[in-house]
C-alpha cells in the first residue's frame, strides 16, 4: 500500500502528542516604538535636517514641562550626562564623590573623567540601593557630591538624601537612568533636587535610541551644559564663535529626538503595563511556593517604582548551578536574562586604584546573584507564566539536598 499524499490526513494509532511549534524567543527587553513615530523619523529624513535642530528643541521643551519647568538639555546619552554635570559642579581634581558599587560602570568611570575619585558606599541589602546609613560616614574634607542610582526603577530615599547633602554642602547627582517615571513623596524624579540625570538607551523605558538628558537648576546651568555640549562654542550674531572651555561631542540628532517625542507621551502608558507585569511575577511566584524557596524578590513598590527591570536574588547557598548555567538553561528554554550589575570596585581598573574583594559584602553578593528577567510593555501575562514556571522548574532540578 503505497502512503498517504503530503496533504491527506494521517490517523495516528498512538498516543503521542502532536510536536507543538516553538515558542519564540523572549527578550529580557524591547522597545516598543509605534507606527507615526517611524513615519515622523522619515519625515525628519526626508527634511534634510538630521543632526541637532528643531526636534531636539521641541524635545527638550516636552521634558522641560515633564519635570515641572526645569531646565533640561538632551545630549547623545545618559553618560555625557553626569559628566557634564560633574563639570559645571566644579568637581575635579583632588575631590571625591561617594557612590554604589552596584551599577553600570559609566557611573564612577565619569568621576574618573573628570580627575576625582569615586568613593564606594555598600548597598541596603533589600533595596539595592546606596545605604544612606553608611553615607555620612565616607565624607571627608575632599567630598564634594553625592551621586546615587536609582536601580531597577526604586528611587533612593530622595528626603534623606537631600538632607545629606545639605547638611555637609554637597552637591547631588543624581543617576536617575532607570528612573524615567518613578516618583519619591508624590512628586516626579526630576521635578525636584539638583542635578539628575536620565537616560534613552533602547533598554530604558523610553528611548531615543542612544541618548539622555540632564535637569538642571537654573539657565547659568544650562547654557554651560551647552557649551559642554559641543566644543565649548558660544555662537554670536551671524559670525562669531567664542571658546573659554573644553567641552565634547556630546550634541543628539534630529532623528534620535523624533523618537524621543513619540516615546514620551507614552510614557504613563509603558510603566502602567510594567507594573501590571510586576504584580503578575509577585503572584506567580509566591504561587510555585517551595519551588522558590530561598529566592529574593525585589521591594513590592508599587507607589514610587516605574518598573524599569524585574530582578530577582539567586539562593546561591541551596544550589548546585552558577547564575551563568541558571542564565544558558533559560536561554535554552528560549528566555533572555541578563545581569545589573557586576560590582564596579572588582574590575581591574578599580582594583588598581586599591579596593578588593570584602570591601562592599552586600553589593557583591548582589553582583553575584541578581538575575534580571524579562520586563517589557509589549509582554503578556503568559509570557510572565512562562518566565516564572521555567525559572522555578530549573532552580527545583538543580537544588541541593
Amino acid at each position: 500500500m503505497s502512503a498517504p499524499a503530503p496533504s491527506a490526513p494521517v490517523n495516528r494509532t498512538d498516543s503521542t502528542p502532536a510536536a507543538r511549534p516553538p515558542l519564540p524567543f523572549l527578550p529580557m527587553t524591547r522597545p516598543t516604538i509605534d507606527e507615526e513615530t517611524i513615519a515622523g523619523v522619515a519625515e525628519v529624513l526626508r527634511s534634510g535636517w538630521i543632526t541637532s535642530g528643531p526636534k531636539v528643541k521641541e524635545l527638550e521643551a516636552k521634558l522641560s514641562e515633564y519635570c515641572g519647568g526645569r531646565p533640561v538639555r538632551a545630549f547623545n546619552s545618559g553618560t555625557c550626562t553626569m559628566e557634564i554635570a560633574l563639570r559645571i559642579a566644579g568637581i575635579g581634581p583632588g575631590h571625591e564623590v561617594i557612590t554604589t558599587p552596584l551599577s553600570w560602570v559609566a557611573t564612577s568611570n565619569v568621576v574618573l573623567t573628570v580627575g576625582a575619585r569615586p568613593v564606594f558606599v555598600d548597598i541596603d541589602p533589600v533595596t539595592r540601593n546606596i545605604d544612606l546609613d553608611r553615607v555620612e560616614a565616607a565624607i571627608t574634607p575632599a567630598t564634594r557630591a553625592i551621586m546615587p542610582v536609582d536601580l531597577a526603577g526604586l528611587p533612593v530615599d530622595r528626603d534623606r538624601l537631600n538632607a545629606i547633602a545639605k547638611r555637609h554642602n554637597l552637591r547631588v547627582i543624581e543617576d536617575a537612568a532607570q528612573s524615567m517615571g518613578s516618583t519619591w513623596g508624590g512628586r516626579r524624579i526630576g521635578s525636584f533636587g539638583d542635578f539628575v540625570s536620565f537616560s534613552f538607551h533602547p533598554n530604558k523605558n523610553i528611548t531615543t535610541i542612544e541618548g539622555g538628558c540632564l535637569v538642571m537648576n537654573d539657565e547659568r546651568e544650562a547654557k554651560l551644559a551647552e557649551q559642554y555640549r559641543l566644543q565649548g562654542v558660544i555662537r554670536s550674531g551671524m559670525d562669531q564663535i567664542e571658546v573659554s572651555l573644553i567641552g565634547g561631542k556630546f550634541n543628539l540628532t534630529d532623528v534620535a529626538a523624533r523618537v524621543g517625542l513619540g516615546q514620551l507621551p507614552r510614557l504613563a502608558e509603558f510603566n502602567a503595563r510594567r507594573r501590571e507585569l510586576a504584580r503578575a511575577y509577585f503572584e506567580l511566584f509566591a504561587a510555585q511556593g517551595a519551588a522558590v524557596e530561598g529566592l529574593q524578590l525585589p521591594p513590592a513598590d508599587f507607589t514610587n517604582t516605574n518598573w524599569h527591570m524585574f530582578q530577582v536574588g539567586l539562593p546561591e547557598q541551596k544550589l548546585k548551578v552558577s547564575r551563568a548555567d541558571i542564565m544558558a538553561r533559560m536561554q535554552e528554554a528560549g528566555i533572555g536574562t541578563g545581569v545589573h550589575y557586576p560590582v564596579i570596585h572588582r574590575f581591574a581598573l578599580y582594583r588598581s586604584l586599591g579596593w578588593k574583594d570584602g570591601d562592599f559584602p552586600h553589593a557583591e553578593n548582589a553582583g553575584r546573584n541578581l538575575l534580571t528577567l524579562p520586563l517589557f510593555p509589549a509582554m503578556t501575562r503568559a509570557d510572565v507564566v512562562r518566565v516564572v514556571e521555567t525559572l522555578a522548574a530549573i532552580l527545583q532540578a538543580h537544588r541541593l539536598p
